[in-house]
């Protein structure tokens, strides 16, 4: 049991009898006495089996085996400033490390692994923002949020500050919580987007929605970091900056909930280019990034409800795959889809199974970029035998207490980082979740 194991299960057990109402950051109910305060954790234990390698690169999977652990705290506030306003915290720490220092897949199988680890506990404002929604009246309508299906009002909604660009984007009901839902980063938002944010995958910016009966839009801008994946984020707004559209239709079939939404976003940052990369392979990790450059992309991501106690998921994405990965991970095409049953039939409604699966693959001119021996975010194994990366999803998550969940989890990896060559990985976790 590693050192962060151990600090997980210490603070649990000092925090086990605190009496604060359950929610997970960021806090989004309304104030009953104009403030909320809420604590949530989750311990991450992951491991993978020997798999087979014919070569190994710097940002290859260990094909030896290995476990390592992740763990987070956080610490979240929200006061009412005035009717209809709200002032956001959350302070968050972590602590640990993600399999092979979170390189070797592009569907990397823990999203509660950042690629900065700590040995020791380190913390930082994750969140920090002014949240004000302007009533236009009652919608009416029946729509799914979340769990739960209820009325939904027309409003206008403003966010702005420092928080994460899928607090408001590509939200989805069944695989959008690394914590409490699918683990896999490619489950919990779409691969393609490379949404902006710094290492911990904050940023600062500013969004709109506007939500009116069965439909929604949403506009954002956002600061990107000021080098790849980094902790800082650039204050050169003329020049790095990311934008994000979304289109949400919410509908009904059979009286069961759905939710349609149609994303589209445009990057621009120092970016290395593919092809210019390619022309001098000799030192393939250091041209390319001479100028200011753009990437785009689409997202579908669809939610439906078939039964009370099971929903399905899907998303799909697209991205033009000509310049480097900058803050995400390095995916051009992706394809995901999955199912969410409650533990209704066997007595235990707050228990859940997941089952998902999801295809990843990249560019013609991302190919060459790694098979000459190039770098992305997450893979790069010094060559290339390349095929689409495939992954599947299974976990298993029982209530153990009122306010902790004991999750079982297997993720097995085809074609780890395109490569042919190397795996199948079979990858085991467990995951420690508890919140007030």
């Amino acid at each position: 049991m590693g050192k962060t194991t151990l600090y997980g299960l210490l603070v649990a057990l000092l925090i086990s009898h605190s009496t604060w109402a359950q929610s997970s950051p960021p806090a989004k109910a309304p104030k009953r006495h104009g403030w909320d305060l809420h604590f949530q954790s989750t311990l991450i234990g992951q491991g993978d089996l020997p798999f087979s390698a014919k070569y190994s690169g710097a940002n290859s999977l260990e094909p030896h085996g290995e476990v390592e652990d992740t763990f987070s705290f956080d610490v979240t506030t929200g006061i009412q400033l005035w009717r209809g306003a709200e002032f956001f915290t959350d302070v968050l720490m972590w602590q640990g490390f993600g399999l092979s220092k979170t390189t070797g897949v592009a569907a990397f199988p823990n999203g509660e692994a950042f690629r900065v680890g700590k040995t020791y506990p380190d913390a930082a404002i994750a969140r920090a923002y002014l949240q004000e929604t302007l009533p236009l009246g009652h919608g009416g309508k029946m729509a799914r949020d979340s769990d739960t299906t209820h009325r939904r009002d027309s409003q206008l909604t403003f966010t702005v500050g420092r928080f994460a660009a899928t607090d408001v984007f590509d939200k989805n009901a069944y695989a959008g919580d690394a914590r409490t839902e699918f683990m896999n980063w490619a489950f919990v938002s779409n691969a393609t987007w490379d949404y902006p944010a710094n290492v911990l995958g904050f940023t600062s910016g500013a969004a709109a929605e506007l939500d009116l009966h069965n439909w929604a839009a949403r506009l954002g801008v956002f600061q990107v970091s000021r080098v790849q994946n980094g902790m800082r984020l650039d204050w050169n707004l003329r020049q790095n900056w990311s934008l994000a559209g979304e289109i949400e239709r919410r509908y009904s079939v059979l009286d069961r909930a759905g939710a349609l939404r149609l994303l589209a976003w445009e990057e621009r940052a120092h970016l290395g280019n593919y092809q210019q990369s390619l022309l001098q392979p000799q030192n393939i990790q250091l041209n390319g990034r001479l100028r200011y450059r753009s990437k785009y992309g689409f997202g579908i991501n669809l939610e439906q409800e078939i039964r009370k106690d099971l929903g399905m998921f899907m998303r799909l994405g697209w991205s033009d795959g000509k310049n480097e990965t900058w803050e995400f991970t390095d995916v051009d095409r992706t394809a995901s889809v999955g199912l969410s049953l409650k533990g209704d039939a066997w007595r235990r409604p707050e228990d859940s199974i997941g089952l998902g699966a999801v295809v990843n693959g990249i560019s013609a001119a991302h190919r060459q970029f790694l098979a000459a021996g190039g770098l992305g975010i997450t893979v790069g194994d010094g060559a290339l035998d390349y095929r689409s990366e495939r992954l599947g999803e299974a976990y298993y998550s029982w209530k153990a207490a009122r306010h902790l969940a004991l999750t079982l989890d297997y993720q097995l990896a085809i074609n780890p980082a395109y490569n042919h060559v190397r795996g199948p990985a079979n990858i085991f976790a467990t995951r420690l979740h508890w919140g007030y």
